[in-house]
C-alpha cells in the first residue's frame, strides 16, 4: 500500500467515526425534540382549564366589585343624609336645650347658695388627698373656716 491509500483509509475511518458521533448527536436531539413537545402538550392540556378558572374567578370578583361599589355609594349618601339631619337637630333644638340646661344649672346654683346661707349643724371641712396645699391657701382657708364658724356661734 502505498502513502496515498493509507491516507484515503485513514480519512474514510474518521470520516466514518464523525458521521456515527453526528447521528448519535441526531437521535438524542430528535428524542429531546419529542420529550419537549409531550411536555408543550401537557402544560397546554392543564394550563387552558387554568386560564378558563381564572377568567370566570376574574367575571365574579368585578361582579363583585361592582356590587361594593354600589354599597360604598349607598353609603355614602346615607352618611350625607345623616349629616344633614344631625346639622337640622343640632341648629332646630341646640339654643333651646342650652338655654333650658344654662337654666337649670342657674336654679341649681341659686338653691345651692340658698343652703349655704342656712347655718349647718357641722362646719364645713375639706379634704384634699393627694395633694399638698400651699401654706398661704391653708392660711385662707384657715381664716375662711374661722369665719364660717364665728358666723354659725353668732346667729
Amino acid at each position: 500500500m502505498s502513502g496515498g491509500e493509507v491516507a484515503g483509509i485513514l480519512v474514510a475511518v474518521f470520516w466514518a467515526i464523525l458521521v456515527s458521533f453526528l447521528a448519535v448527536a441526531l437521535a438524542r436531539l430528535a428524542q429531546t425534540l419529542r420529550a419537549t413537545t409531550k411536555l408543550v402538550a401537557d402544560v397546554t392540556e392543564q394550563a387552558v382549564p387554568l386560564l378558563n378558572d381564572a377568567s370566570a374567578a376574574v367575571r365574579s370578583a368585578q361582579t363583585q366589585i361592582d356590587r361594593v361599589d354600589a354599597i360604598a355609594t349607598d353609603v355614602q349618601e346615607v352618611t350625607s343624609n345623616a349629616s344633614a339631619l344631625s346639622t337640622t337637630v343640632a341648629s332646630t333644638f341646640g339654643g333651646p336645650l342650652v338655654k333650658v340646661a344654662a337654666f337649670g344649672y342657674g336654679v341649681r346654683r341659686a338653691l345651692t347658695g340658698r343652703r349655704d346661707a342656712q347655718p349647718s349643724a357641722e362646719p364645713r371641712s375639706e379634704v384634699i388627698v393627694g395633694r399638698t396645699v400651699p401654706a398661704a391657701r391653708r392660711a385662707r382657708r384657715a381664716q375662711r373656716a374661722a369665719d364660717r364658724a364665728h358666723r354659725e356661734k353668732g346667729n
